[in-house]
């Protein structure tokens, strides 16, 4: 068969639909980046917003239109929280439960085809990440979260937590390895959490993959900025684990925190990103906000915004409060009139553009000496028969260049220049590679 996978919304679902490339591909069928060639449509849906709920139900109407003859498979939180009448009135043929996505492949290749493997298949799975024209793997490591921020529906779409071993986690990063992959990135739920209902945590896991896999590069996707053990920033001092964390922080203000139920306060966030910063001088923190959320006074915006100011977060993900129905925020008192929120939101938007030039420019300076060693991802061709190239350094930095070769998939030593449009721009030695 030929698999066309696309996703809404987190890296967690990017995640699975790599472990799904691959074992479609393992399995014989062939991954297609066209959704008009496919035999077969595979959506990985998100229902974190009510925007991402419109999204889910629009990827999955346009894909119909694109390819009426294919059978439509869904997946995700949107078809986990959805009505099995409201799925229904959108012609899906299969339904794949969140608690089910381990085996979407084999349910579906049962579904329509003869579920054994064919003598043809030959293709190792991890060429199923350059068919897609990534080079970078996000690895699945836990799914599902015991805590109940009262803003978030993902908890009760994702259900409790479940870590896979370690042992098959090394072995699917070591396979990677192998196959030409640089870097991964550790993703779930609750990144933070992992391990917990296996007697280990997340330091145990990368100290295993450091020492276990060749793998040359390992980020971390979002983590919650608490359950990190004592040990855990230790970690960074090997530097195949990349000095860059995504911390959602959401408010500035304690009061709005202890609203939304998170565990962390600002003195606490403060602490670890100091711990963080002085253990890696160009350490990269950035995070997650949400703007106007019920009850948030002007006062407590001032709070926030002053205390964001003072972090220098290299990047801000910016959200306006959105009612999610089904969540206990949903439900709380004195909402933040819409105009409002996007009068904060612009304002935010502003403050956070003003922190990742300054964030820029520190990395330009800490690089006077020294080339960063850049992964490049992809690449454009230009009329004049050069590649326009992007890349991201160890600290999570983008950085453009242009080049004679096509440098995709290699990292490779970077003199930064400048900075054009909030984006690096850097020189490539061609002589050195890793």
């Amino acid at each position: 068969m030929r698999i066309h996978l696309s996703a809404l919304g987190c890296r967690l679902n990017e995640a699975e639909l790599e472990q799904w490339a691959g074992a479609f591909s393992a399995a014989g069928d062939q991954i297609t980046a066209s959704a008009e060639d496919a035999d077969v449509l595979v959506l990985n849906t998100c229902a974190v917003t009510k925007e991402a709920v419109r999204k889910s139900r629009q990827r999955v109407q346009r894909l119909q239109r694109t390819n009426p003859e294919a059978k439509m498979v869904v997946s995700g939180c949107y078809s986990s929280l959805e009505s099995p009448e409201a799925l229904a009135e959108l012609g899906i043929d299969l339904v794949v439960a969140n608690t089910d996505k381990d085996n979407l492949v084999p349910l579906t290749r049962a579904e329509f085809q003869q579920p054994t493997m064919p003598q043809s298949a030959t293709v190792p799975a991890e060429t199923a990440l350059f068919q897609r024209n990534r080079h970078r793997a996000f690895i699945k490591i836990q799914d599902g979260c015991r805590y109940r921020c009262t803003f978030c529906i993902v908890t009760v779409a994702r259900g409790a937590e479940r870590s896979r071993s370690i042992e098959s986690l090394v072995e699917e990063v070591q396979a990677l390895s192998e196959s030409g992959v640089h870097e991964i990135v550790l993703t779930g739920v609750h990144v933070g959490g992992y391990g917990s209902d296996l007697d280990t945590n997340l330091h145990n896991l990368v100290t295993a993959l450091v020492s276990d896999t060749d793998i040359a590069r390992i980020r971390f996707a979002s983590v919650e900025p608490w359950d990190l053990s004592p040990d855990f920033f230790t970690l960074f001092n090997n530097p195949r684990v990349l000095p860059h964390m995504h911390l959602p922080l959401q408010s500035g203000s304690d009061t709005v925190l202890r609203r939304m139920a998170r565990r962390c306060k600002t003195g606490d966030f403060r602490e670890l990103t100091e711990r963080l910063r002085a253990q890696v001088p160009d350490f990269n923190i950035t995070s997650d906000i949400i703007v106007g959320f019920p009850g948030e006074t002007e006062a407590e915006w001032h709070e926030s915004i002053e205390f964001i100011d003072s972090m220098d977060f290299g990047h801000l993900h910016i959200f306006s409060y959105s009612e999610r129905e089904g969540t206990k925020a949903a439900t709380l008192p004195n909402p933040v009139p819409k105009p409002l929120r996007a009068k904060r939101s612009k304002a935010l938007h502003a403050l956070a553009s003003n922190q990742k030039h300054r964030v820029l420019n520190k990395m330009l300076e800490l690089a006077k000496d020294q080339s960063p060693l850049v992964l490049w991802e992809r690449g454009e061709e230009q009329p004049d028969g050069q590649f326009k190239h992007w890349g991201y350094t160890p600290n999570y930095l983008k950085v453009c260049t242009t080049s004679k070769q096509d440098l995709a998939n290699q990292v490779l030593p970077t003199q930064l220049t400048g900075i054009e449009d909030g984006v690096l721009t850097g020189s490539v030695d061609h002589n050195n590679s890793n």
